[in-house]
């Protein structure tokens, strides 16, 4: 991929930009305009993370070249603060500006007990899912946050932090039930981290925002219904609800969209859906429709997988 200086060309990091959602939101940047510099852990050449996925790093490096954007692709921990620094520095050296920061890391399912109570679910993991979804975060703002103040100053333009996470406000309001206690503190720990940074920034040409998808199939939900993005209609057969899920490229369309905005402030301290970001920037899903999931789960509820009113939330 092409590297070196280029500050006509807004730069984004994805961290967390392996699978899902992070991967599209990369992609996209880049087929915005962005020069992207796309994180994680799993590697062709280092081999895959703890989460021991097959994806790795480099296909994403690989799918943005394929969309005709320009990026690098790098494995990086953002567990630790001097990795995290030394990107930074890296991408002021190579690019001198950081306008965007999406954080999207986290892995930390594969600890999860959903319906285990925090007096029986595994302490170590329970704490390790914190670690991967929490304070990666705050490491990457801690070491991000002052270059892109310099980069907002420097060009004139507010910068963005889009913080990503699983729920909007209102469905993280009390504590969701079968998920686990570990895991819905996580989620409940993003939402805090925009609503604290946005009052740290005041006043400041930084926004803080948090975004959620819905009901997200990736690599590993696919894979969980015996489909594939192609055929992913096929598990609506046995499970109709199914039918309110959505593919990581909405999710990423509307951050792509919201990067580019010159009123993304509008946004501050808030958790935006997908749907609310096709909804205010015209993007769709890549069939075409707007996917709803947690406009329906408002209306129907958590136990509802019937498909019962699904297509009015497309």
């Amino acid at each position: 991929m092409i590297v070196g200086r280029r500050h006509d060309r807004p730069v984004a990091l994805v961290a967390g930009a392996t699978r899902g959602a992070g991967r599209a939101i990369a992609v996209e940047l880049a087929r915005a305009g962005f020069f992207v510099y796309a994180t994680g852990r799993s590697s062709r050449v280092t081999g895959p993370s703890e989460i021991d996925r097959p994806e790795t790093i480099e296909e994403t490096g690989d799918l943005i070249e394929v969309a005709g954007g320009h990026g690098r692709a790098l494995v990086v921990d953002h567990e630790s603060l001097e990795a995290v620094e030394t990107l930074i520095a890296t991408v002021r050296r190579d690019q001198g500006r950081l306008d965007v920061l999406v954080n999207d890391i986290f892995g930390g399912d594969r600890y999860a007990q959903w319906e285990k109570p925090i007096w029986e679910h595994d302490w170590a993991g329970g704490l390790r899912m914190l670690q991967m979804g929490v304070h990666t975060h705050l490491i990457t703002c801690h070491a991000a946050i002052a270059f892109m103040l310099e980069t907002a100053e420097a060009n004139g333009r507010r910068g963005v932090i889009v913080e990503m996470t699983d729920g909007t406000s209102a469905a993280n309001a009390t504590f969701r039930r079968n998920v686990g206690f570990y895991y819905d503190l996580v989620k409940a720990n993003v939402e805090r981290i925009v609503i604290g940074l946005s009052a740290e920034l005041e006043g400041q040409p930084l926004v803080a925002i948090g975004v959620t998808p819905g009901w997200l199939r990736s690599e590993r939900m696919l894979e969980n219904f015996g489909v594939t993005e192609a055929s992913w209609r096929e598990a609506c057969v046995s499970i109709p609800g199914f039918a309110i899920s959505e593919s990581p490229t909405y999710v990423a369309r509307g951050v792509a969209a919201l990067a580019t905005d010159d009123h993304a402030w509008r946004w501050a301290g808030r958790i935006a859906s997908a749907r609310q970001l096709a909804d205010a920037y015209g993007v769709t899903d890549i069939d075409g429709s707007k996917p709803d999931c947690w406009g329906y789960l408002a209306e129907y509820g958590w136990s509802r997988d019937d498909g019962f009113g699904v297509e009015n939330y497309r």
